[in-house]
């Protein structure tokens, strides 16, 4: 792992869309095994690039995303690499008993990338909200969970996972983020980052919350708070022995997820910790479905803001 964080923070120049794209057909120009897998969101995740490229490895199978799994883990038992793309909610609930069987129960390989990740889903509103993803694809045995925290990880981790072969599921936002890392850098599946050294809490984030983490932590620190800052962007397996680290060295810790809190990074979170008596706050979606809005809009609805995260900090300290 070699990580290069950035000194300022601002909105990536590429959308996480364009990154997947360009990855997709800079890695198919040399490995012949890739498919790409849509359900007729080619122009929503910006793939019809990828399509006059290689028309012969693409496969639109329209809105039928269980039959999608079923044609990926087909192709997976020929060797073939599927990259299967639909919006969060159908790459998972939609498609759970597929994905559990005929992918993860058959031990075959595929790459699931689940967009618009929880309030990024925006205007697409609760239908296409997905609070509950993480939590069902973590229950797939030997399944590896992450969510993207801007596009530089994003290449990085797709160019890892194309020259592995297991069940991996990539939550993504599908517009642009927050630059966190800086070109070139590169990061160990399984490891969190720490973006910030503090002795008086730990915010362990991921996605979208990344950002918010580490306006938080600036906003305690004008208070006199020190506190670290973990880009768990690995949610299955989790980094236990660094949270084992951070539970020693801090006096609480406070997840943030654009998630529901049942089940996905914080849940995890609690289940590394379980032996210890360290203090776990989690911040999140509160069991609650999602709803038409801006982002802006939600986040303040549903408490994710740097805000929120400052005020569940103070409240354990």
């Amino acid at each position: 792992m070699n990580v290069k964080v950035k000194q300022k923070f601002k909105i990536s120049n590429k959308e996480m869309r364009t990154t997947y794209n360009d990855t997709l057909v800079d890695l198919a120009k040399t490995d012949d095994k890739i498919v790409l897998l849509e359900a007729d969101l080619m122009r929503a995740i910006k793939t019809n690039d990828f399509q006059k490229k290689y028309p012969n490895r693409t496969l639109n199978i329209g809105i039928m995303e269980q039959n999608m799994m079923g044609v990926a883990a087909g192709l997976s038992v020929r060797g073939l690499k599927p990259y299967i793309h639909t919006f969060g909610p159908f790459a998972t609930r939609r498609s759970f008993d597929q994905l559990f069987l005929s992918l993860g129960y058959a031990d075959l390989n595929a790459i699931i990338i689940g967009s618009d990740a929880g309030i990024s889903a925006s205007h697409n509103g609760g239908t296409h909200m997905p609070f509950e993803d993480l939590g069902l694809v973590r229950l797939v045995p030997n399944m590896t969970v992450m969510e993207m925290t801007d596009p530089v990880m994003f290449e990085n981790i797709l160019r890892q996972l194309n020259d592995q072969k297991q069940l991996s599921y990539l939550r993504i936002v599908r517009k642009h983020m927050l630059s966190i890392y800086q070109e070139g850098s590169t990061f160990e599946i399984g490891k969190g980052i720490v973006l910030r050294e503090g002795k008086d809490a730990t915010i362990v984030a991921a996605g979208i919350m990344v950002a918010n983490a580490l306006k938080a932590q600036a906003l305690l620190q004008e208070d006199g708070i020190n506190v670290s800052v973990i880009d768990m962007f690995t949610i299955k397996p989790i980094d236990q022995a660094l949270l084992l680290e951070y539970a020693d060295k801090t006096q609480c810790i406070v997840t943030a997820e654009n998630h529901n809190i049942i089940g996905g990074l914080g849940s995890a979170v609690l289940e590394a910790l379980e032996t210890t008596p360290v203090t776990v706050k989690r911040v999140g979606v509160k069991d609650r479905f999602g709803q038409v809005g801006t982002q802006a809009f939600l986040e303040k609805e549903y408490e994710l803001t740097a805000e929120d995260i400052v005020k569940a900090v103070k409240e354990q300290l």
